[in-house]
Order: structure tokens, then C-alpha cells, then sequence
């Protein structure tokens, strides 16, 4: 299992810069999902003078899990609205 970038498919990894509501963090920690229901965590950590730390799901810097094998067999559907939409098999 990997965590990429949606846009490019390029692996997210610590030291990454990633902006939240136009702020810049630093990617600090990468925490995979811990069940098949789960979208893992992205720890960050500001740029200001504390250095705060913050939490966020992957998708939030517009990542996603790729390869999960923790989920069983699913297919991507599109329903009659055009959206997109997953079914475990």
C-alpha cells in the first residue's frame, strides 16, 4: 500500500511541502489505515515559529491509498449522475 498524490501519482513522503487553505506545511509522519473502513492520517507540521503539528486525512493534501490489499475485490462504478462511486465485491 502507498500513499500518492492524486494529481500526478507520485509518492507523498515525509519532508514534502503541501499547502492547506493556501498555509504551507511540512508532511511529518504518514499513518497507514489501521482497517479496511479507515483512511489512515497525514501528520503536518507548520511553518511558523512553534512549528505546530496538525493531523489531516490524505485527502485533504489530495492524496489516496493505492495497491490496499486490506479491502478485498471492489470495482469503481458510475452511476446515472456521472459520479463515481466504489462496490466491494
Amino acid at each position: 500500500m502507498k500513499l500518492v498524490y492524486e494529481v500526478n501519482n507520485e509518492p507523498v513522503q515525509t519532508g514534502d511541502v503541501v499547502h492547506v487553505r493556501n498555509e504551507p506545511f511540512t508532511v511529518w509522519m504518514i499513518t497507514e489505515p489501521h482497517k479496511p473502513s479507515s483512511t489512515g492520517r497525514v501528520t503536518l507540521r507548520g511553518f511558523d515559529d512553534q512549528g505546530y503539528i496538525r493531523e489531516f486525512f490524505p485527502n485533504v493534501i489530495g492524496a489516496k491509498w493505492i495497491n490496499r490489499t486490506d479491502q478485498g475485490s471492489y470495482s469503481e462504478r458510475v452511476d446515472a449522475d456521472g459520479k463515481t462511486y466504489i462496490v466491494y465485491e
